[in-house]
């Protein structure tokens, strides 16, 4: 889609197997995320899963000043940050089928321990009770089609904006 921009956070997580710093995230230390954090440079952040996740506003201000949509994909904590900061925004938040589907996907996934899939899911449910403050619920049972869900609600706002 022309002028959909993905943002890419910061993180103070390890890179799991494949992902490239600056191209997955920016995997960035403990010490700087604080710093960043200090300096007020995140349009949103929050600690989520045992390490910190976080969006710089200068990222998001440049591709918007270029008349970029952009999207972010962030947790709950952050989004409600970005609905403060920015009431024009639509959220959407992508929903799984069930959380037995979400728990078969992360452990095909194999790139946590038991511990932290449990952590994850313990969230997630927790995530889901938050959806109704969102703009639209996407349910990712087929990929291709949740795809052309989100296609449409980005469409029908750039025509109703």
């Amino acid at each position: 889609m022309p002028d959909l921009i993905f943002s890419i956070s910061c993180t103070t997580r390890d890179p799991r197997p494949g992902e490239v710093d600056g191209a997955d995230y920016r995997f960035i230390s403990e010490g700087y995320f604080k710093s960043l954090v200090d300096q007020g440079l995140f349009l949103e952040w929050a600690h989520v899963h045992d390490h910190r996740y976080g969006t710089l506003k200068s990222d998001v201000d440049k591709e918007l000043s270029q008349g970029r949509d952009v999207v972010l994909e962030i947790d709950v904590q952050g989004a409600l940050q970005v609905r403060s900061a920015c009431p024009e925004c639509v959220l959407i938040f992508i929903m799984p089928p069930s959380i037995a589907e979400l728990e078969r996907r992360l452990k095909k996934r194999g790139t946590e321990e038991d511990s932290a899939v449990e952590l994850r899911l313990h969230n997630a449910v927790e995530e889901m009770k938050m959806s109704e403050k969102y703009d639209y619920v996407v349910v990712n049972d087929e990929v291709e089609r949740a795809v052309m869900e989100i296609r449409e609600i980005i469409l029908n706002y750039r025509i109703n904006r």
